[in-house]
């Protein structure tokens, strides 16, 4: 079945739901020792979570990049992500959804959140023709979701470079059984009604 172009899949329960990032070793293996983020961690600065784990690994290149040697599953309330969703704007213009572009642009400014669209990734990190969400969040969002949001924080770095060799080694069919099971997230309230562009 094809998938909608725009649509969240993740790793989810009732109550929350799992995002990556990629940090240095430094920082991320003091995050999931201590199970929060340190003072280390830049509290000013737009942090963007990802729901789907290839997009982490295309964006980390499979935990190989400089800065980003250790990926992290941060599992937040789903209350807080919902949050941050309905506080969010389209970091790009789009015609039909916003009056005009100043207004989009005032609307950007304010956003405590933003999303962004991009296209999904395979196994072998290729583009895929539907879309995975990154949700970058600053000012209020980025305090919340380090002080109040985050339920949990796991090192799985190795489980990336397992999946990884297992993609090398040409052997898909069991690297995708490792692959973490990303579900449609249910989407009621018109949840993403102003961030399908």
């Amino acid at each position: 079945m094809e998938q909608p172009r725009h649509q969240i899949r993740a790793a989810h329960t009732a109550s929350t739901i799992t995002v990556y990032q990629a940090y240095s070793p430094a920082l991320g293996l003091s995050a999931a020792r201590e199970g929060r983020f340190p003072a280390a961690w830049k509290r000013d600065r737009m942090s963007w979570i990802k729901p789907s784990f290839l997009w982490m690994m295309y964006r980390c290149g499979w935990a190989t990049k400089e800065g980003q040697e250790t990926v992290l599953a941060v599992e937040i309330t789903r209350g807080g992500f919902e949050w941050a969703l309905r506080h969010a704007c389209l970091s790009g213009y789009v015609r039909g959804l916003h009056p005009d572009r100043a207004a989009w642009q005032r609307q950007l400014k304010r956003a405590p959140a933003r999303v962004q669209w991009d296209p999904e990734r395979d196994l072998h990190l290729r583009p895929l023709p539907h879309r995975a969400l990154q949700l970058g969040l600053s000012g209020e969002a980025v305090r919340r979701y380090a002080d109040e949001w985050t339920v949990s924080i796991r090192d799985v770095t190795p489980l990336a470079r397992e999946i990884h060799a297992r993609v090398r080694s040409g052997d898909l069919d069991s690297a995708a059984r490792l692959l973490p099971e990303e579900l449609p997230f249910p989407e009621g309230d018109g949840l993403l009604a102003h961030l399908r562009g």
